[in-house]
């Protein structure tokens, strides 16, 4: 653990305070900080609420750059995981799909199909990069499917987040259990 230089001080006078309930308190201000407290879904940083049939949550340019690499979303997500795929789509990344206009309609065509599970949002704003960050926080059944990269390191700092990607013209997922299907290149 990194300690600032104050932390070390009070680290010594912690083992010198003569009193157990001060030193009790000095021990509690010390591990507060620096322990974070991870659900119990996670064993060895992998998740254990991910199986099949898995849930994707979808981003907008997930879809784009899908349609241009004229890849079929369900069906590859289904050869990527071996495993029956349900994509979501938020009420947030629709709203971004319908702002971007008749240029994007095919994703809006896509973004509409049955096959996809619509969430509604209860928050405040339609900046689909924090509801993602957000739903995946509290909720952590879910896969994200992103091409941008901000969003990608947004969600590699949360533990037991697969992040599906693009490349090579087909789909990819990483920090995905070799247990569940995972592929490895």
């Amino acid at each position: 653990m990194k300690f600032q230089l104050h932390h070390f001080s009070l680290l010594w006078i912690c083992f010198f305070c003569s009193k157990e309930k001060d030193r009790l308190n000095l021990w509690s201000y010390f591990l507060s900080p620096f322990s974070p407290q991870h659900p119990s879904c996670l064993f060895f940083q992998y998740n254990t609420q991910l199986g099949p049939p898995y849930h994707i949550l979808v981003d907008t340019n997930f879809i784009n750059f899908s349609i241009k690499a004229k890849l079929d979303l369900v069906q590859s997500m289904m050869d990527c995981l071996y495993a029956k795929c349900i994509p979501c789509i938020t009420d947030c990344v629709m709203a971004e799909i319908e702002k971007l206009g008749q240029k994007y309609r095919v994703a809006l065509r896509i973004a509409k199909d049955p096959r996809f599970d619509r969430l509604p949002c209860t928050h405040k704003g339609t900046y689909a990069d924090d509801c993602l960050v957000q739903r995946v926080t509290q909720h952590k059944c879910y896969i994200v499917a992103t091409v941008d990269r901000d969003l990608k390191r947004r969600i590699r700092k949360i533990p037991g987040v697969p992040i599906m990607y693009l490349s090579n013209h087909r789909y990819n997922i990483e920090r995905m259990p070799d247990d569940y299907g995972a592929p490895r290149f």
